[in-house]
């Protein structure tokens, strides 16, 4: 007899989970319901910048659930009545479940400056908030970027190719300040500068006033007609504590290696999850987790989920960054080994262990290879 799981969530990983469970065969086991709180089903959000500059939100869906799914969207989750199996949604039902996995995801963190809630603000996490960037796009104008991390720069560049003279702001002292090393990313902004993105690093802002313009925290103002707030994700972790689940240290459901609660039958998976906890806010790791989940449901042997380095990169027209793993040389004994190849306007390092011959980290910057 099939049994009922129910998924909170469907984003990447979630959706990831659903596919891993039809691929390994086990439509006859579980009926499973989804419930997402957006509108629109699973969509691939690395390609947001793609919508901002004119293509179509169709082209990101993911492909529909496999039989046998009910997906419920735009129904959010109010609460978990752990004694009675059931999850409480915000629409009044009741949904039961035998397992329970959270996909909630995360929320983009809005820095708490003076303005930040003013209608010139605007986050970069979902189609619709891509939506309102794109219509409040002034050709001609300055736009500030809050976040110097991937998705920060390629919401800048998009910008750029929108006509608009983006300033990406970030704290660290250069862009991709956990990926790139100070050389690397002396050497993006370079590039990005060619492509008309302006770019502050170790300051952050001050405050924004209605219209846009923007005071930085070092005295420096720009006269914005639009900011973009990309300044990183928190998990979306309300529902543990009203349903007696631990959470991480820095937030997310405290799992363990097998992704699961103090409940045996509550797992959580993505960015909601807290390994150990850490949280880890990529989609690699998050595909990993949907993965094991998804072999122990079906009774399969499971894979532990492992906290290994996940390569980085960035990748916008005529420029790209890679990097992986230890590029900051922390690990004791660690030897770097860097050029900057003026000719060709790159940059490359190689981190080694002790041992001369084991890599733990790299690091490559430069014009797009053709």
């Amino acid at each position: 007899m099939s049994r009922t799981l129910v998924v909170v969530g469907h984003g990447m990983t979630g959706h990831r989970l659903l596919t891993e469970l039809h691929r390994l065969g086990g439509g006859g086991v579980w009926d499973v319901v989804v419930l997402g709180e957006e509108a629109r089903g699973a969509y691939d959000r690395i390609k947001l910048s793609s919508v901002l500059v004119g293509g179509s939100p169709d082209a990101l869906a993911l492909a529909s659930p496999a039989r046998r799914v009910e997906l419920r969207l735009g129904v959010g989750v109010a609460g978990i009545d752990r004694e009675a199996g059931a999850v409480l949604c915000e629409d009044g039902t009741k949904q039961p479940y035998d397992a329970l996995v959270l996909a909630t995801g995360s929320r983009p963190f809005v820095p708490p400056f003076p303005g930040h809630a003013l209608p010139c603000c605007f986050p970069y996490r979902t189609v619709e908030d891509v939506a309102a960037i794109r219509a409040a796009v002034r050709p001609g104008r300055p736009a500030v970027v809050v976040g110097g991390g991937l998705l920060g720069l390629e919401a800048a560049d998009a910008l750029a190719r929108l006509g608009m003279h983006p300033h990406v702001v970030e704290p660290g002292p250069g862009p991709m300040p956990l990926q790139l090393d100070a050389a690397g990313g002396e050497r993006l902004a370079a590039l990005l500068h060619e492509r008309g993105v302006t770019t502050h690093c170790g300051t952050g802002i001050a405050a924004v006033a209605d219209g846009g313009r923007t005071a930085l925290s070092d005295g420096a103002e720009i006269d914005a007609a639009l900011v973009v707030v990309a300044a990183g994700v928190r998990p979306r972790d309300e529902l543990a504590e009203p349903a007696g689940l631990p959470r991480g240290e820095r937030g997310g459901f405290l799992v363990d290696e097998r992704l699961r609660t103090t409940d045996e039958r509550i797992w959580a998976v993505g960015d909601c999850a807290a390994v150990a906890g850490r949280c880890h806010g990529l989609v690699a790791p998050g595909y990993r987790m949907a993965e094991s989940v998804a072999r122990q449901l079906l009774g399969l042997a499971p894979e532990p989920f492992a906290d290994t380095p996940v390569p980085t990169r960035l990748k916008l027209p005529g420029v790209e960054a890679h990097s992986f793993g230890d590029v900051h040389a922390r690990a004791p004994g660690a030897m770097e080994f860097a050029e900057s190849v003026r000719t060709e306007r790159r940059y490359r390092k190689l981190v080694l262990a002790p041992d001369g011959r084991t890599v733990l980290g790299r690091v490559d910057v430069g014009p797009t290879r053709r």
